[in-house]
């Protein structure tokens, strides 16, 4: 039984990886809505 436990079921660097390069398209896509809205002309 010791030796299931010893198998990571996860990988720790590949989902911390992804939640940063989705938080950067995020970021990226809340500036470019905010950009549009201000360049807005009447």
């Amino acid at each position: 039984m010791k030796t299931l436990f010893s198998i990571p079921l996860v990988s720790w660097e590949n989902g911390i990886w992804m939640i940063g390069v989705f938080a950067v398209v995020v970021v990226v896509l809340v500036i470019a809505v905010f950009a549009m809205m201000n360049s807005d002309k009447k």
